[in-house]
């Protein structure tokens, strides 16, 4: 009892013996890549079919016996099945739009156009064109319905 006393008591952990960050580091990485590789054996071993049902299906084919020279088999004729023609959309009358909703709309329009931002020449153009069209339908005292 020569090195047990007060002073002198038996260690318990030492601080080389706890695992230092890399070493946790390389475990996580050893627990990941095992838990995929498990779970990629089972998806492979639940997706591809068993040898027996493999045999079966094709014993089941090879069973079936071709008919006799002799006999001359006929197809079966059947009817068509006719199914009656879809039903014609319901068409709704609707009121026309009044000129002043009408002229509100092309303002609308109008200002969401300026708001675009084009970003090249041939759709500023458009833009532009556009532009012009909802101009004149504002302007003129009679609006085309729609």
């Amino acid at each position: 009892m020569e090195g047990q006393g007060p002073n002198n008591s038996p260690p318990s952990v030492v601080a080389s013996e706890l695992p230092s960050a890399v070493q946790i580091g390389r475990m996580k990485f050893l627990w990941r890549a095992l838990l995929i590789s498990n779970f990629a054996l089972g998806a492979y071993l639940f997706v591809m079919p068993k040898k027996k049902q493999i045999r079966e299906q094709t014993s089941n084919l090879q069973e079936v016996p071709p008919p006799p020279p002799g006999e001359i088999i006929t197809p079966v004729h059947e009817e068509p099945i006719f199914l009656p023609p879809p039903p014609e959309p319901v068409k709704v009358q609707q009121e026309p739009v009044p000129e002043d909703q009408q002229r509100e709309l092309f303002k609308w329009m109008l200002e969401e156009k300026r708001k675009v931002k084009p970003q090249s020449l041939k759709e500023k153009q458009r833009i532009n064109e556009e532009k012009a069209i909802l101009k004149q339908f504002i302007r003129k005292e009679s609006i085309p319905s729609i």
